[in-house]
Parts: C-alpha cells; sequence; structure tokens
C-alpha cells in the first residue's frame, strides 16, 4: 500500500461540515484509536481499496455482515434484473416470502417472522411484542451488550458506548430506562435474585448468547440454560439477540450451537448480505399479536425491500448449499488462535486470545474473559496504537478494542498467516522496545 491518504483526509474534512463527527456511526470515526478514518472505493473478496488506492485484508467485513466477503458472484448474480424491476414499492414482494421462510426453516423457535431495517429496529419491536403479550412493563438486559440505539437499551451497553465511555446516552429520559433492569454477563445468581425482586414485573430478558459488543465473550451454557429456566419460572419471554450471531455461528445460529430455544429472535447483517436489513420473529403465539393479526402495532415503508431480500436470500442460500463455509472459517479462526495465543504465552504479554467458532478478538488485558467488568480496563490506547500499525502495514481492524475480528468465507489461509506475521512483528516491537 501506498501509506498515503490525501483524499480521505480531504473526504474527512468535507464530511465534518455536513455529518456529525464526519461520520454516520461512531466507531467509524476512528476516534478511540488515535487517528483519522480512511474512506472506502470498493471491496473484493477479503480485500478492500480506499480512495486514496491503499489495499487493506479487511477483518471488519462490514461488521460480520459479508460472511461470503465482498462481492461474492453468488450475491450479485441477477442483482442488476432485480434492480431494474424497481427499488422499493410499499406492498409485499415474493422476495419478502422467501426470506421469511429461510429463516423459519433455519429456527427451531421460529414460526413466524417480521422484515424491518436494523438491528435497532428489530430488538426493540421484539421487546414490544414481549410487553404486549405478557402486560409486563421491565426489561432485563446484561452489561457490555449492545442491543441498538432505542432509549430503552442504551443501558450500560457495548459497542460505541463503551469505546466512548457513555454507556448511558444523554438524551434519554429516566423515565424510559425505569423498567430496564441490569444484570453481569454469565452471573448466574445475579440473574436470579433480579427475577425474585421483581416477581411478575419482568416482560423479557434479551441477551446476546454470545456477546459480541465488548469484544467477544461467550454465553455460557449454564448462564443460557439458566435465563430459560428463569423466564419459564417467572412467566417471562426469553430473546436471543442474534443479530451478530444469526447464520455466523451456524445456519442455525446460536440457538443450534447451544441447544436453547428463545421464545423471540432477533436478525440483521447477514440476512441482508451487505444492504440494511433486520427481522425478528419467533413462535406463531407470540408473533400472532402483531399487527395486522393483533394489537402490537409496528410498521416500515422500506421493510423487506426487494434489493436488501434478494441480497439475504442469495447469501442464505449459498450458506444452506455450502455448510462447509462454517467449518472453513472455524478451522482458520483455530489457526489463529493457536498461533496468537502461544505467542502471548511464550513472551509473557499482557494480552489475551478469545475465540467461539468463527468469533474471535484480541484483549489488551491477560486473563480469562465473561463479563463486561472483565474486559472494561483493557489498555485502548495501546490497542490504538496497535491498531495504526497494524492499518499502515495493509490490515485494517476494527476500530475500537471492544469489536470482534470478522473472519470471511473469501479470506484464505496465506490471509490468516499474513495476518499473524503482522500481528506478531507489530506486538514483539510494541512491547519489546
Amino acid at each position: 500500500m501506498s501509506n498515503q491518504n490525501t483524499n480521505s483526509r480531504a473526504l474527512f474534512e468535507r464530511a465534518q461540515a455536513v455529518i456529525p463527527g464526519g461520520v454516520n456511526s461512531p466507531v467509524r470515526a476512528f476516534k478511540s484509536v488515535g487517528c483519522d478514518p480512511i474512506f472506502i472505493e470498493k471491496g473484493l473478496g477479503s480485500k478492500i481499496y480506499d480512495a486514496d488506492g491503499n489495499s487493506y485484508l479487511d477483518m471488519i467485513c462490514s461488521w460480520g455482515p459479508l460472511i461470503l466477503g465482498h462481492s461474492h458472484p453468488a450475491l450479485l448474480e441477477n442483482i442488476e434484473e432485480v434492480f431494474s424491476r424497481g427499488t422499493s414499492f410499499g406492498v409485499p414482494t415474493h422476495q419478502e416470502v422467501t426470506m421469511a421462510e429461510l429463516i423459519v426453516s433455519a429456527y427451531h423457535a421460529v414460526d413466524m417472522v417480521r422484515m424491518v431495517n436494523s438491528g435497532t429496529e428489530a430488538t426493540m419491536s421484539a421487546i414490544r411484542v414481549a410487553r404486549g403479550y405478557t402486560n409486563r412493563n421491565k426489561i432485563l438486559k446484561f452489561e457490555g451488550c449492545y442491543h441498538g440505539h432505542s432509549d430503552a437499551l442504551l443501558v450500560k451497553s457495548g459497542s460505541g458506548t463503551l469505546t466512548y465511555g457513555v454507556p448511558t446516552s444523554p438524551g434519554v429520559p429516566e423515565a424510559t430506562v425505569r423498567d430496564t433492569l441490569t444484570g453481569r454477563y454469565n452471573d448466574i445468581e445475579m440473574a436470579r435474585q433480579i427475577f425474585e425482586e421483581n416477581k411478575d414485573e419482568i416482560a423479557c430478558v434479551i441477551v446476546e448468547p454470545v456477546a459480541g459488543n465488548m469484544g467477544v465473550i461467550p454465553g455460557t451454557k449454564a448462564f443460557l440454560d439458566a435465563l430459560r429456566a428463569l423466564c419459564d419460572e417467572y412467566g417471562s419471554l426469553l430473546i436471543f439477540d442474534e443479530v451478530i450471531t444469526g447464520f455466523r455461528l451456524d445456519f442455525g445460529g446460536a440457538e443450534a450451537v447451544y441447544d436453547v430455544h428463545p421464545d423471540l429472535v432477533c436478525f440483521g447483517k447477514i440476512i441482508g448480505g451487505g444492504l440494511p436489513v433486520g427481522a425478528y420473529g419467533g413462535k406463531k403465539e407470540f408473533m400472532s399479536i402483531v399487527s395486522p393479526l393483533g394489537p402490537v402495532y409496528q410498521a416500515g415503508t422500506l421493510s423487506g425491500n426487494p434489493l436488501a431480500m434478494h441480497m439475504g436470500i442469495q447469501t442464505l442460500n449459498y450458506l444452506k448449499a455450502h455448510p462447509e463455509v462454517y467449518m472453513h472459517m472455524e478451522d482458520k479462526a483455530i489457526h489463529l488462535e493457536n498461533e496468537l495465543s502461544a505467542f502471548i504465552e511464550s513472551n509473557n504479554l499482557p494480552l489475551s486470545f478469545v475465540r467461539f467458532k468463527g468469533m474471535t478478538c484480541l484483549f489488551f488485558k491477560a486473563g480469562a474473559f465473561s463479563s463486561y467488568d472483565d474486559v472494561k480496563d483493557c489498555d485502548t490506547e495501546k490497542y490504538g496504537e496497535f491498531f495504526r500499525i497494524m492499518l499502515s502495514e495493509g490490515i485494517l481492524l476494527p476500530p475500537a478494542q471492544f469489536e470482534g475480528w470478522f473472519l470471511s468465507e473469501a479470506h484464505t489461509m496465506q490471509d490468516i498467516d499474513y495476518l499473524i506475521s503482522k500481528t506478531k512483528t507489530v506486538l514483539l516491537s510494541m512491547y519489546t522496545r
């Protein structure tokens, strides 16, 4: 790469004049890693290319949707034909039905599904269904889990709110979050105590089965089993936020991996193949109360957009026909884990590499990780230095410590070996100079 970013700098200056912070999602500002953002022109396979012609090995993959990599032929097939037929209608299309059937076929917990336009929309809508079904107001979430930016869920959340140190955002009225209870991730006893203290008041529990917004921290099987049992005991609904894990861990998502069946599931990312999308679904008993079948209102002009549905259908059909994609990604993730964990141990570095299936994260802190308490004092300044050097070496990592590294089918073992080699070299130079 040329290491020049003149065009990106010029674009960022223009952007800051007309867009808050110059970006349309906070983490894109690269503030937590101490540099200006790069502006991307195109992507192909495992690489992306910026406005200055620099190429990067992409370890973000649009924060997860691009499980097949950039511009995969299976996704581009017939896209021009779909586009030429119209981009939005505001009335049903066959693509919406096909997408819903694919999701229902993959998830034991889902009989019916409603398309929306983002993960945030999916989680807030699922909570509304839970409240409408139970006629209760309180919800239980967990520290460090990010479920989108709707008011009731911006309490001790993850992702950018951890990066910028504002777990609860200004502009969220106290009354709105009064019914939001917060527990410690993977802490069964605390969850049980919260239920005991709020008997007959908790509408639902919402949880990332594998937390992907405070780095990567897997929920334990015992924790998820306990949440299922507590919801059954107290008459609450269990919501899995699978916006990240859905169709990424497995074609049946975290539900299949853990063999724990939620009442409602939230989707996003992969089911749009890179276009804006979200969805929520569950058993017919719960989804039948959604308008127009029932009284719980939720609507969206662009929900089920034919272009997004087409991209999602192409992605899911490919994954269904090629289950080896999951094995390939996990093989690459295991190789990455083995090499970096051994390197960290042999050099006694204050780091930890975490992997669950194909999801990975390098924490700039030694130790075990099971909750937000374990990640909150990671060395974010050191991570920023690491990020900047890796970027100069042609590797784009998440511009925040509290995000996972996303692999795709397009990443080759050669890509992973290059990532391993550069990571080792950079970390050694950082900790031995």
